[in-house]
């Protein structure tokens, strides 16, 4: 009797990609392009100069294949050391159920909504969904967040379900809708900052067409997301990751009673500290200069922030230890804002973020030290999957980087491209710029390797540099919701509990319509007089 053919694991499909990118260092030439130092936007970064292409001898990847998960796990430790933060400190902020009592009163209010005539014929659910889709594609167009949205999959994949929805959906409010606002990007300074300065145009220029894209990818962004929570609301069964879903609607069982409005001591306690901590801070910085691209403005971000918590945190305390802890959730989240626009954090300054709001979720809820140690084991333990996936990916790019292929890849692309009109050339650099970011996600890296080499070409064939930099913009925002190279990706996919193999699945409809309006988008840039085109 023949055996039923079953889909591969997750960790199977990214193990024969790493092979997969071993066959190719024995069949792509090595080669290399010279790099030079430039100041871009008062940051030093190493750019590829233009025409030192060379070929160099070839350096085939053998037993370096096992050696690169390695590699990947050192390669993406920040990430991974993230996602076990962020698993851990939220385990214990779960135990207390605080965010299940969020959720259910979240939705208790929205469905109190229901009667006013306008919102239930819009919807209460479509509502949550488009405002919160809309709200993370802000984050992502002007700070360009998506690491971030690791933490935040913990919050909304449980909502999700709790709304009737599937954990898809819970992944589009946060993942997709960041994910379309880095591809809309007007002021993110990690991809259009860079592409702009390496090719020597005013930062952020051309932002009123950027804005019009921003507005047209939301737009079928979002009635692709709500189509597809139609969908499932009427027959949650449809969804494929059904099956899956089923640990997180035992993870939302919940009463549907709340508890009794118990505040133990301990709760004023790590209030009160808290609040020291805060003014110390106040003090130390008292202004902080917030930027958004070209523009900042220096306000009392922390004071402010402080004496809003001051406020609201008597306010929630009176009302239960339950209220406190989604109080620190809250400012967690208000602080995070403030650090990044403010103060340029990143996954280290993050993570120790979420790692204290973890730690003091627990003592206000009166738990021992070795109770709250128990209760993050049990976190990184149960997100110690997301961790390992990112780790094996990262094996992907690690292979092709010692191979010395990608630079040989790169210029075999881009010497294609000669002898074609405008359009058709800047269709090519867009599909340069997706086939390059299935296997380097980085936006700030590609940006680097490639734009360099682009600008130069488009001034030989009389093309926009600005439509270049559109080009690059669309191609590598769009792939990284579905490139296994990526370790954000892998990373909410692992805490969702979403096989990629589902993933992908879901996702490759949306992805070939997001690809085709790239196409669409990039036509005024060359046969419109667009301002800063």
């Amino acid at each position: 009797m023949a055996r039923k053919f079953q889909i591969p694991h997750t960790y199977v499909i990214v193990f024969f990609i790493v092979i997969l990118a071993g066959v190719l260092t024995w069949i792509v030439p090595g080669g290399a392009f010279d790099h030079e130092t430039k100041m871009v936007n008062g940051i030093e970064r190493s750019i590829v100069k233009s025409g030192s292409f060379h070929y160099i001898e070839n350096t085939p990847q053998t037993w370096q294949i096992f050696s690169a998960i390695f590699d990947g796990f050192v390669d993406k430790a920040g990430i991974i050391v993230f996602i076990f933060l962020i698993g851990g400190a939220f385990w214990i902020m779960n135990q207390t159920k605080a965010i299940d009592i969020g959720i259910y009163s979240f939705l208790k209010f929205a469905r109190r909504l229901e009667k006013y005539k306008t919102l239930r014929y819009l919807g209460i659910d479509n509502i949550i969904i488009v405002m919160m889709m809309l709200l993370f594609s802000i984050f992502g167009a002007v700070f360009g967040m998506s690491e971030e949205t690791i933490a935040f999959t913990i919050i909304f994949v449980p909502l999700a379900i709790k709304m009737g929805y599937d954990s898809i959906i819970g992944l589009a409010m946060c993942f997709l809708g960041a994910g379309l606002g880095f591809a809309g990007a007007m002021l993110n300074p990690f991809t259009i900052g860079i592409a702009q300065g390496l090719s020597d145009l005013p930062l952020f220029s051309g932002i009123e067409y950027r804005f019009f894209c921003w507005i047209i990818i939301n737009l079928v962004g979002i009635v692709y997301i709500l189509w597809y929570a139609r969908k499932i609301k009427k027959n949650p069964k449809s969804s494929v990751v059904y099956k899956d879903d089923e640990y997180w609607r035992k993870y939302t069982e919940t009463s549907e009673e709340l508890p009794e409005p118990i505040t133990p001591l301990a709760a004023w306690l790590v209030f009160s500290v808290l609040q020291i901590v805060l003014i110390v801070f106040s003090v130390s910085y008292p202004v902080t200069t917030m930027s958004v691209g070209v523009s900042s403005v220096t306000i009392p971000a922390i004071p402010v922030l402080s004496a809003a918590f001051l406020i609201t945190g008597i306010l929630s305390l009176r009302k239960s230890v339950h209220f406190f802890i989604l109080n620190l959730l809250m400012f967690t989240i208000f602080f995070l804002i403030a650090g990044v626009m403010g103060y340029g954090w990143y996954i280290m300054e993050i993570a120790t973020l979420f790692f204290v709001m973890g730690i003091a979720s627990g003592l206000a809820f009166n738990y021992s030290l070795n109770e709250i140690t128990k209760h993050f084991l049990d976190g990184v333990r149960d997100i110690l999957s997301a961790g390992l996936i990112v780790g094996l990916a990262g094996g992907i790019i690690i292979i092709l980087k010692n191979g010395q292929i990608i630079d040989t890849l790169l210029y075999s692309v881009s010497d294609s491209m000669r002898g074609f009109g405008d359009y058709a050339t800047l269709s090519i650099m867009y599909v340069i710029q997706t086939g390059i970011n299935l296997i380097m996600p980085s936006g700030s890296a590609k940006a680097a390797l490639t734009m360099p080499i682009m600008s130069q070409f488009s001034d030989l064939i009389g093309l926009s540099r600005q439509a270049t930099v559109m080009a690059y913009q669309l191609g590598d925002g769009f792939t990284n919701m579905i490139t296994p190279t990526s370790g954000v990706l892998m990373g909410v996919l692992g805490i969702a509990r979403i096989p990629y193999d589902k993933w992908f699945r879901w996702v490759w409809p949306f992805m070939i319509i997001l690809v085709l309006l790239g196409f669409l988008l990039l036509i005024p840039t060359v046969t419109l007089n667009l301002s800063g085109f």
